[in-house]
């Protein structure tokens, strides 16, 4: 029986690596799968619901084990999602100028995408919000549940605004923006100006990786020197502002801390981001590589194809679990305070139960990534990419 269901999984995943264009460039799809797969490991990793007495409110054990802020840095992949969305974004409007295709139906069809199963989110919560409220539950936990299940929103209004914003932004210098992030922070932090100003920095801070994105569909970021210099460069001033300027070590928001590196974004998360962009443009041949390999590419294909659900939905999932194991009592690793290594070895146990729940939701929720609920459509999650090498666009197809 074993051995069937290895044969099986291999047969279908030659059967997606042979229904792939062959001029495809795998290494973007595979970028964006590692950075979904990214966040929601980190916030599996970092927001832990701790229930005092009725109520559940959030913390994160980088408030209580400082010392654990590399996990952030391994876990924030947000940037690379910027700079493979305005590397896409980029080359699908220069197809759809080719095709003359009208800016406004080229917009509609890339938001439809990212909207549409968001509608089912905002469904669900507003049924379990409510539901939650009559039945007595404390306001203090809902709002909690809510803030958490509708947080990965903020990340698409923004990245649908840049999406918008993609016919001005084609040939924009990266620098540009970097150099509003590094201003906005001179004038909160050096020179006593209102903390408000730093919201500037929610769209100048992620439009640095997505012009980088621009640039790579130019064809300038295609030696391997631009990655060093953005690796090296980045890591480095990151460093130094951690080091001498007081910016914090987690890349991530902590609760309680006066300065978030992310809410907005500070000049020490962008240069962070410009050294995850440079290893990832590093890694682009070794991805393409590896990604030749059907098994690998499957894996890939899957996530890619599922990519918004995914997103939308991890939460959900942690919360879910959060609750059911309630009605156990107060669970290690689940609703007790992170403040040890104890709690850390009980959260990566549960990792297994939260991805359970997150496919429950997966194939409760899927068909609204891909059409009419109940009536699967053609995805256009994944798209066809040429490597740069290559001039002329290749039609999508399903995977």
């Amino acid at each position: 029986m074993r051995h069937g269901i290895r044969h099986g999984i291999r047969h279908a995943a030659a059967r997606i690596d042979a229904a792939t264009p062959a001029d495809r460039d795998r290494a973007v799809d595979a970028l964006r799968a590692f950075a979904i797969l990214g966040v929601v490991l980190g916030h599996w990793l970092v927001t832990a619901l701790v229930a005092d007495g009725g109520t559940l409110h959030t913390t994160s054990p980088l408030q209580h084990m400082p010392w654990l802020a590399p996990i952030s840095w391994a876990f924030q992949p947000l940037a690379v999602f910027f700079l493979v969305g305005g590397h896409v974004a980029t080359r699908s409007y220069a197809t759809a100028r080719a095709k003359g295709t009208p800016y406004r139906t080229w917009l509609t069809t890339r938001l439809s995408r990212l909207f549409k199963p968001v509608a089912a989110v905002l469904t669900l919560w507003t049924i379990a919000t409510t539901a939650l409220l009559l039945t007595g539950t404390e306001f203090e936990t809902v709002r909690t549940l809510a803030k958490l299940a509708l947080s990965p929103l903020w990340f698409l209004v923004v990245f649908a605004a840049l999406t918008a914003a993609t016919p001005l932004l084609t040939r924009l210098n990266p620098l540009w923006p970097l150099a509003v992030v590094l201003h906005v922070d001179l004038l909160r932090f050096g020179l006593g100006a209102p903390q408000s100003l730093g919201w500037l920095n929610l769209a100048a801070g992620w439009l640095v990786p997505y012009t980088l994105g621009a640039a790579w569909t130019r064809g300038e970021l295609e030696r391997r020197r631009s990655g060093w210099i953005l690796l090296t460069g980045g890591t480095a001033a990151t460093a130094g502002l951690v080091a001498w300027a007081g910016y914090p070590a987690s890349m991530v928001g902590v609760p309680g801390a006066s300065v978030s590196n992310l809410n907005p974004p500070t000049l020490a998360a962008v240069t962070f981001g410009l050294a995850q962009c440079g290893l990832a443009l590093l890694l682009r041949e070794r991805l393409r590589r590896t990604m030749r390999r059907p098994l690998a590419w499957a894996a890939v294909a899957c996530v890619n194809l599922s990519a918004m659900t995914i997103f939308l939905w991890h939460q959900t999932a942690m919360m879910a679990t959060t609750a059911t194991g309630l009605l156990a009592g107060h669970l290690p690793g689940l609703h007790t305070r992170p403040d040890g290594l104890v709690w850390v070895a009980y959260r990566l146990a549960w990792l297994p139960v939260f991805a359970l729940a997150l496919t429950v939701c997966w194939a409760a929720f899927r068909s609204y990534e891909h059409g009419r609920p109940g009536r699967p459509g053609r995805s256009r999650v994944v798209r066809a990419h040429r490597p740069p090498d290559r001039a002329t666009p290749v039609r999508a197809r399903r995977v």
